[in-house]
């Protein structure tokens, strides 16, 4: 690794972690507003600031099927990109739910995957955030299939091909 690629690392590391300290300070604030208990983890993975709020009572935060977490994650987003001026691709989890759906998508993808490897035909899945197809075009990937999305938010969905 050159001495500029080490730079261009912690810079981006540090930018990260910049995004994750301003979104932390943004989460805290609007738990004090609703009143509501969680301790905020920052992280950094895959080149993005990843945050989770844990602890309490905060099911209500994330919604059915997600919803008002991803609007939390983009007010959150909308915040950082005020501070910083530069968009932000940071990613939160609220109550474990990202992390408990991560499992539940790769479980499907690789059971497509087997019904797409036995037919020897394609399959539709159902319509998914941005999130959930990005699990399951990785492990579909990692599996050794090709997939690709279609339609229009919000009834855009993936695609898996046979080999």
């Amino acid at each position: 690794m050159t001495e500029e690629t080490k730079v261009e690392g912690n810079s981006l590391v540090a930018k990260l972690e910049e995004e994750g300290d301003i979104a932390a300070d943004y989460l805290e604030g609007l738990l004090d507003i609703t009143d509501l208990d969680g301790d905020i983890d920052i992280d950094v993975e895959n080149d993005r600031a990843s945050l989770a709020i844990v602890g309490g009572k905060l099911g209500h935060l994330v919604g059915r099927e997600g919803e008002v977490l991803d609007a939390i994650q983009e007010l959150t987003r909308l915040a950082v990109q005020t501070s910083t001026g530069e968009r932000s691709r940071l990613m939160l989890d609220i109550d474990g739910y990202r992390a408990g759906r991560k499992a539940e998508l790769r479980k499907l993808a690789n059971e497509s995957a087997e019904e797409v490897t036995s037919t020897k035909s394609s399959l539709k899945l159902a319509p998914m955030n941005a999130f959930e197809r990005k699990i399951i075009h990785d492990t579909i990937q990692d599996l050794g299939l090709t997939s690709e999305s279609e339609g229009e938010d919000p009834d855009r969905c993936v695609v898996i091909f046979p080999n």
